[in-house]
């Protein structure tokens, strides 16, 4: 499910599909085994009303929970740059050779941060999780040469900053596995699946069955479409443009 949730334009023509097929359903099937009584016409109108309104505040407040983590993610990027950079500058409190060292080893691993926000390849994504995990452990490796070489204030002012970088890119991988719960998905699915059954077989003359054919099940399924869109962090085409690890980046290359 989850994977079928991170190809944003594959979930749309297949909800499509089956809301239309919904659709038809609820106006060529049920209608002709049994219509709605006109004196229940007022009552089914409700259930109807209540049925979308369901849908429309469970869409609403997943584009909401989608659109909040989108900007978490955003933020968390910043915020990897921000800490790249700040323990970039704090690596001139180290001694000459060891000053090198962290720099180079910095510039090594924002140039991997900047490679896992744009790839989406699954093996290259893995490659850079493993060199990532291993210029971590080298980058820790430095900051604590130098506190137990030095001991003082300034060492460990370099030690947080450190600490800082790698907690970073935690942050923003724990915010990647934060999505919007498979259930949640699966609930709006079954009440639009119900809503558009219902509508269909409500629906009373050619037009009216025509009109809402289409656009029911072209609205509900654009819009849990652009849901999933922003909810995925890489499928889709809306994305995190890591701007600030590029302008970092530039920057150290200077």
């Amino acid at each position: 499910m989850a994977a079928f949730i991170d190809r944003p334009i594959i979930l749309f023509v297949v909800l499509l599909a089956l809301l239309i097929g919904a659709v038809a359903f609820g106006a060529f099937v049920l209608r002709r085994v049994a219509a709605v009584p006109k004196e229940e016409r007022e009552d089914f109108n409700v259930v109807l009303a209540t049925t979308f309104t369901l849908l429309a505040l469970l869409i609403g407040f997943s584009l909401s929970m989608a659109v909040n983590r989108y900007d978490q993610r955003k933020n968390l990027e910043e915020n990897e740059a921000n800490a790249v950079s700040t323990e970039y500058a704090r690596a001139d409190l180290a001694d000459a050779p060891l000053n090198a060292s962290i720099k180079a080893a910095l510039l090594r691993y924002a140039q991997l941060r900047l490679a896992e926000y744009r790839t989406r390849d699954p093996q290259e994504l893995d490659r850079i999780g493993r060199d990532t995990a291993v210029l971590q452990s080298e980058l820790w490796l430095l900051a604590t040469e130098m506190a137990k070489d030095k001991p003082t204030p300034l060492a460990a002012v370099v030690v947080t900053g450190m600490n800082d970088v790698l907690n970073a890119q935690d942050y923003s991988e724990a915010a990647r596995i934060n999505r919007i719960p498979v259930g949640a998905w699966v609930l709006m699915m079954l009440i639009a699946l119900f809503a558009c059954t219902a509508q269909g077989y409500g629906a009373r003359g050619r037009m009216r069955v025509g009109l809402f054919v289409t656009i029911v099940p072209v609205t509900v399924s654009l819009s849990l479409a652009l849901i999933a869109d922003i909810d995925s962090p890489r499928g889709g085409i809306i994305h995190v443009q890591p701007q600030n690890l590029t302008r970092l980046l530039q920057s150290l290359e200077k």
